[in-house]
Order: structure tokens, then C-alpha cells, then sequence
């Protein structure tokens, strides 16, 4: 089972704005596994030990390095927390304090020191969905079913859903007559079917508050469409499974979901090119390293694509945005590509965290500036 606890923009805000005069950036990819653990907490210890071993290079003050890898330490005799993993683990570690995260996502093990914590491969978990949740609607039955990235899916139980379409309105069947006689036939049944879908997003309220993942809307027609023109949850996925699901597993609807994650994912990419391309003509874009760290520094950056992989170390200046470059990683340097993620983001803009073949031309980041400069 995949134990998963993934940042929020606001946890992000907080890690890019940190400062500490040791900050360490460990990422290592772990197993589900319990039995499988030992060695991820090996593999976490060595990556720690390269860690200080750059801090020790850079002369930082012996005892705050102690109690930074006691911090560590700590965390790999933690046999409780080796129990729940998921396929990768973030370490971000002061001498004062630890943070982690275990992500869905396989990242490439990565080790960082800096003022700062490296944040890049985390945008990856947040910037595209790896779960939702799918809304099985027919006039007959409803289910509501948490999907995710590696786990079966699994039944969410709601208090105030209702069973059918019929027992919603108050009826035996929606071919009922009303008192009236007005509602009757067609039109009718469209009316009861759309007192239904209100009362479903309604029971779906108490779970979706505050939420942003997608709702997967699994429906025949006309029920599909009614279902939306009632809904009020921001992140109803536009593409649905149209299919009744009467007849489909849990498994089936969470394979049929994971297609229109997919599909988010390609649809976003392909509108970033497109936009990218249309604002080329217009001087407002750009792949060069240094051109984006000037603009993020400027605020100038609207959106920008990174590639979470490779790393480029050096320093942005504060001033002016002006980049200077180092050989090697170490305790004095940082991710280049980073800082300029992290000023976007305090600025305002938006940050998508991907691999290089999703950026245009296969750069390392590509951004769409809000003026040219």
C-alpha cells in the first residue's frame, strides 16, 4: 500500500521561502514494501553522508553539522515511519528540524546542501494529478471511488448519497406523474433526474471542500450532461467516462479515470506549446538559463517549465538576476534552475514540474513572459 503525503502550494511557499545557514535537500526513491525498506534507509544514509561531507568541505560549524545529521539518524532508527512508504521520500533537514514527503512518483535520488531547500522535483508530485476521485452515476446507483497512483481503487462511503434516482425524488419511479400532471413524459423525467444530480453534488460537498483533485465523472447521457450543468465542484474533470457504469468494476472505472488523467496531463503540455510558440512571435518567451533568471527576478515570468531531473548549480543574484555558474555541487552553490522556479512562484506565476522531452526544444526550462524583455 502506497502511503502518500503530498506538499500543498501553500507548504511550497513556506520550503522556497526558507533560509538557514544549512539546509539539506535529500531524495531517494523507497519501496511500498515494509521488507523492502532496509535498503532505502541504507541508500538515505548514504546520501546524507555525501551531504555532510560537503558541509564539512565548506567549513560549517561543526556542531550545527552534528545536530543535522542527528537529525537523520533519527529518522532511519525510526522503524514506525519505515512501515508506510510510497515510491519516493523527500528529507528536508535543518540542524533544528526535519520535513518529509512520500511521493507517488519515482524520482532520481538527489543530494543537496545549500542556505535553501531544493524543492524542483516536488513540483512534479503537485503539478500534475496522480488521483481523483470518480463519480459513477446512473438513475439506478451511485458510487463514489478514490483513485490513485499504484493502489487498488477503493469505495468512498458518503452519508447523504443518494441510492438511486427514484429514491432522490421522493418516487417509486421518475415516470411518476406529479399531482399536477405537469411533470410527465420526457420533460419530466429530465426535471426528477435533475433534482437527483443536485442532490449527488450536494453529498459530495462535505468530501471535495478544499479539495483540488479531479472528479472523474463516469455517466450515460442525458444524466452526464444534467450532472454538469448542476455541479459546483471547480475541478470536474471536462473529459468523463462515457460508459454506463452499471456494468464496470471498480477496477474498470479506475483504469477508465486514469485515462482522463492522462489525457489532462497531454491536454495541459499541448497548451503550453501552443501558447509558447504564439507568444515566441511576440518576443515573450524564452529557454535560455540566464534570460529566465533575469525575468523571475523581474517578476516578468507568467509560466514556466522545468526539468526535474538535471540540476545546474551556481547562484541568482538578488539584485538583478544575474547568474553565476559553478562546476561542481556544494555547500555554497545551489540549483540554478530552482531559485528561478521559486521566484516565479513568489511572483505570482505558474510552475509545472516535467521532464525534458515535455519542454519545447528538450531545454532544461521554457518560459512565457508577461511582457518582452
Amino acid at each position: 500500500m502506497l502511503y502518500v503525503d503530498i506538499p500543498t502550494t501553500a507548504d511550497l511557499k513556506s520550503l522556497i521561502a526558507r533560509r538557514d545557514d544549512i539546509c539539506m535537500s535529500l531524495y531517494l526513491r523507497t519501496s511500498p514494501v515494509t521488507q523492502e525498506t532496509a535498503g532505502d534507509r541504507i541508500e538515505l544514509k548514504n546520501l546524507a553522508k555525501q551531504g555532510i561531507h560537503q558541509l564539512e568541505e565548506a567549513g560549517r560549524d561543526k556542531r550545527r553539522v552534528a545536530a543535522l545529521a542527528e537529525q537523520v539518524d533519527d529518522l532511519i532508527d525510526d522503524d514506525e515511519f519505515w512501515r508506510f512508504q510510497a515510491r519516493s521520500l523527500v528529507v528536508l533537514a535543518t540542524p533544528d528540524n526535519i520535513r518529509t514527503f512520500r511521493l507517488p512518483n519515482a524520482l532520481e535520488p538527489a543530494v543537496e546542501v545549500s542556505d535553501r531547500f531544493f524543492v524542483k522535483p516536488l513540483l512534479r508530485a503537485i503539478t500534475f494529478p496522480h488521483t481523483c476521485y470518480v463519480l459513477a452515476l446512473s438513475e439506478g446507483a451511485v458510487r463514489v471511488i478514490e483513485v490513485t497512483a499504484d493502489l487498488p481503487p477503493a469505495p468512498v462511503k458518503l452519508a447523504d448519497m443518494p441510492k438511486d434516482a427514484a429514491s432522490a425524488v421522493g418516487r417509486s419511479t421518475l415516470n411518476d406523474r406529479s399531482p399536477s400532471g405537469r411533470i410527465q413524459g420526457a420533460e419530466g423525467q429530465k426535471v426528477r433526474l435533475r433534482q437527483f444530480a443536485r442532490h449527488v453534488d450536494s453529498a459530495l460537498r462535505g468530501l471535495l471542500a478544499g479539495a483540488d483533485i479531479p472528479l472523474v465523472l463516469a455517466a450515460l447521457q442525458p444524466l452526464g450532461s444534467i450532472y454538469r450543468s448542476v455541479n459546483s465542484y471547480a475541478h470536474l474533470a471536462l473529459t468523463g467516462i462515457d460508459s454506463s457504469p452499471d456494468g464496470m468494476t471498480d477496477a474498470e472505472l479506475a483504469a477508465g479515470a486514469r485515462c482522463v488523467l492522462d489525457g489532462l496531463y497531454r491536454d495541459e503540455l499541448a497548451d503550453f506549446a501552443r501558447h509558447f510558440e504564439a507568444r515566441a512571435n511576440q518576443g515573450r518567451t524564452t529557454t535560455d538559463i540566464i534570460h529566465a533568471a533575469r525575468a523571475a527576478t523581474y517578476g516578468a515570468v507568467d509560466t514556466l517549465l522545468v526539468d526535474i531531473d538535471e540540476h545546474v548549480h551556481g547562484r541568482v543574484s538578488e539584485v538583478d538576476g544575474s547568474v553565476t555558474f559553478a562546476d561542481t555541487p556544494s555547500a555554497t552553490s545551489y540549483d540554478v534552475v530552482d531559485e528561478i522556479a521559486g521566484r516565479v512562484i513568489n511572483a505570482g506565476g505558474r510552475v509545472l514540474g516535467v521532464r525534458k522531452a515535455d519542454i519545447p526544444r528538450h531545454k532544461l526550462l521554457a518560459a512565457v513572459l508577461r511582457y518582452p524583455m
